[in-house]
């Protein structure tokens, strides 16, 4: 035993004196050498645990694998006669969510914005139902959203199918609706071309059509009704609109007069010039086509923007007040005079047995969400040079 480990001793003494007497770059090579040759061992064994099995991971069977199977008969089509009432449940859901997980509430609310799947909410509240069932706060949701859906009991839905909004009942309206939309392509372009939100200029057609209507009741049935077109005015006032002649003149002033409180930019300045010498008919052309209407859009477009400009350079915006733009574009430029207390109103209406102003009519609409998918509204209503 003593003689190996004299042996075992002498090895290692000689191993030493040949490293000493080695050059630096050979040290170095057979480090290298080394360091390769435990890489390779590490590499050759680590396939064969993976060839044998031992890293696979089979899994399990996850513990809510009943809850996620029955998630299945969430997605199935959902009953045309049942979906609002179960989409107002789902706002419960979320309410309740938002006083104990508000970080997740938010995040499904945005997730519904951006989304086009109609009953996204619902399917998503029933993914996260499955940690809110957990803990205290669970039991505080499931208690809270218990009490909101008994208040929901209390005040069954209703089979009523009119209108919150009083003259919305009019048998007109769906009919001018229709109309409207017939004319989306214009009314996007002159909102392109003037720098406006499209349903201001929608906004103000509401006033102006819901008003002839009412006032030449019999004669613009024949139109709204059957034919679904929109009432083009050649006396006094001009277009679908119903824009003067005067009114008219000033725009296309306000539109080179860089002096001009109204003066929308360099970039708006040509947007109604002339193709010919004779302005007075080419401007009555314009705004009495009756298979055309663009040219009323874009005076409409240029007549709001002008004022919301008027007043913002006098101190005061009033570019997320539709009541006033729809008012003052009603009233023309002579009543539009900046203050800290701008008044809605402008021309009575009587609609639907009841009288309105054509500021109310234009904002009843623009906030009513119809027509809304085809004219949004915008986080920001004018362009910004």
């Amino acid at each position: 035993m003593a003689t190996e480990q004299v042996k075992k001793k002498k090895k290692r003494k000689s191993f030493f004196k040949a490293w000493k007497t080695l050059k630096r770059r050979s040290k170095v090579y057979v480090v290298i050498v080394h360091l390769l040759a435990l890489a390779g061992l590490a590499i050759i064994g680590a396939w064969g645990l993976y060839e044998l099995g031992f890293t696979k991971d089979n899994g399990k069977i996850d513990e809510n694998n009943r809850y996620l199977a029955d998630y299945s008969n969430n997605l199935a089509p959902k009953d045309s006669s049942t979906f609002f009432e179960e989409q107002m449940r789902d706002y419960l859901s979320l309410v309740a969510m938002s006083r104990f997980y508000p970080a997740n509430a938010h995040l499904v609310l945005d997730a519904v914005r951006y989304s086009d799947k109609q009953d996204g909410m619902g399917q998503m509240i029933y993914a996260a139902d499955m940690y809110l069932q957990e803990g205290e706060n669970g039991a505080q949701y499931r208690k809270m959203l218990q009490e909101l859906n008994a208040v929901l009991d209390k005040y069954p839905l209703t089979d009523s199918v009119s209108n919150l909004i009083p003259w919305m009942n009019e048998p007109a309206w769906p009919s001018l609706k229709a109309a409207i939309v017939k004319d989306r392509a214009a009314i996007e372009e002159a909102a392109r071309l003037t720098g406006v939100e499209p349903r201001l200029i929608v906004g103000c057609l509401v006033g102006e059509q819901i008003r002839l209507f009412n006032s030449k009741r019999e004669m613009y049935k024949r139109y709204l009704g059957p034919v679904k077109v929109l009432s083009v005015q050649s006396q006094f006032s001009f277009g679908v609109n119903g824009i003067k002649d005067f009114t008219a003149q000033q725009v296309e002033r306000n539109l080179k007069d860089t002096a001009s409180p109204y003066y929308m930019g360099k970039a708006y300045e040509h947007i109604l010039d002339f193709s010919t010498g004779d302005h007075a008919s080419e401007r009555y052309r314009r705004l009495t086509n009756y298979h055309d209407h663009l040219y009323s859009y874009i005076y409409t477009g240029c007549i709001l923007h002008q004022i919301m400009l008027q007043w913002k350079r006098a101190g005061y915006d009033i570019s997320n007040r539709p009541d006033i733009l729809f008012t003052l574009f009603n009233l023309g430029f002579g009543a539009s005079k900046p203050s800290a207390d701008p008044q809605c109103g402008g021309s009575r209406i009587v609609a639907n047995g009841r009288t309105y102003t054509f500021g109310r009519i234009g904002n009843d609409f623009y906030f009513s969400g119809e027509l809304a998918q085809e004219f949004p509204i915008h986080a920001d209503p004018f362009a910004h040079d």
